[in-house]
């Protein structure tokens, strides 16, 4: 099957996080299983010429500029790329879209829906209902068009769909789909001294200020373990660094943003990975993490708190700033906590996270979308 992939953004610093890496994960995967998968996606920020591969699959990916001062990674477009979209849906036996609210996935899957392409998208849980005044007007021009029309609609998790729900009614193709992780056969041995990690963006809802606050406690609390934030600023840079600096400890640092094909030697320095947001669906971080046999903690409404709290891969916490610390104490003082707690998140990657049941679903999503054309 011909499979057109389109995302939002590839930079060198993987600022637009989970959903390119999930379009990764299934374009090789798809391909292993004899699938010919293209992608087309927007750039930022390279020096020279963007890359033309996406972990193995080919990419066409198109610089992009800001069509709405101030909206984020919403306000971006690229003419070129929809232009290249429009060509390619002539190739394409089914498009899938890692959809989100913004000028460039939004207007792609439109013109799928235009040309009678059999559309997939896959929100990530972007798309949320919410109280931002550009979300109404993208929403009732762009958004529900495109849901109602989706020969299928992807989600990750029943909080997920229910939020979709108040945006149009559920159809009979909406589909649960995790995400999923490539497997690593023999997970990297535990530093000799603990390191606590937060591995995303800098955002508010992923709440880094309370990871550094956590650590600088720790530390004047006399744990000794190295404590580091991993990710591009999108808002909370400063109220981090000012953290950091007032700590005064090497232990405690920001190392700003990581290229995405960097993230596993990165994870592999790490005993830990704390990831204290709200309302995460399936954090691709987390289960890297797992995939790595590293501990993870997450809060009790994250999409992966049920696989982590049954396995003892970790630690599943409460929402209150005031549950974190105590947790991620535990974990570093209980003698072989973090050793038994990574084996297990090794282990439940294997079982519960493989692409292979991913891109087996895919499939059958793909020629269900297809049968219906």
């Amino acid at each position: 099957m011909r499979v057109l992939h389109v995302v939002t953004l590839v930079s060198p610093d993987g600022a637009f996080g989970g959903p390119v890496a999930v379009a990764t994960h299934q374009g090789a995967a798809l391909r292993a299983r004899g699938h010919d998968v293209r992608a087309v996606a927007g750039a930022l920020g390279y020096a020279g010429e963007p890359p033309g591969d996406l972990g193995g699959t080919p990419l066409r990916a198109h610089p992009l500029r800001r069509l709405l001062p101030g909206a984020g990674f919403s306000g971006l477009t690229s003419p070129r790329l929809l232009a290249d979209v429009r060509r390619a849906l002539r190739w394409a036996d089914v498009v899938h879209v890692h959809l989100a609210r913004d000028l460039v996935t939004l207007p792609a899957a439109r013109l799928a829906l235009a040309a009678g392409v059999p559309l997939v998208v896959q929100p990530h849980g972007m798309v949320v209902p919410t109280a931002n005044p550009l979300a109404r007007p993208l929403d009732l021009a762009l958004t529900r068009p495109v849901l109602r029309g989706a020969s299928a609609v992807l989600h990750l998790t029943p909080a997920e769909e229910a939020g979709l729900g108040r945006l149009v009614p559920p159809a009979p193709g909406w589909r649960r789909l995790p995400n999923g992780i490539p497997p690593v056969a023999v997970p990297p041995p535990l530093p000799a001294r603990p390191g606590v990690l937060f591995l995303g963006r800098l955002a508010a809802r992923k709440r880094p200020v309370l990871f550094a606050r956590t650590a600088a406690a720790l530390l004047a609390a006399g744990i000794d373990a190295d404590f580091a934030l991993v990710g591009p600023d999108e808002g909370e840079g400063g109220a981090v660094r000012a953290v950091v600096e007032a700590a005064g400890d090497p232990r405690l640092r920001w190392e700003g943003a990581l290229a995405p094909g960097e993230v596993a030697a990165r994870l592999a320095r790490a005993s830990l990975v704390v990831l204290p947001s709200l309302a995460e669906p399936f954090p691709v971080a987390v289960l890297e993490a797992m995939a790595m046999g590293r501990a993870v903690l997450v809060v009790e409404d994250c999409g992966l708190a049920p696989a982590v709290a049954a396995a003892g891969a970790g630690a599943v916490v409460g929402p209150e700033p005031a549950d974190l610390l105590p947790a991620v104490r535990d974990l570093l003082t209980r003698d072989g906590a973090l050793a038994r707690a990574g084996a297990a998140a090794w282990r439940t990657s294997q079982s519960q996270f493989s692409m292979d049941p991913v891109a087996a679903r895919l499939e059958t999503i793909y020629a269900d979308a297809v049968s219906r054309r």
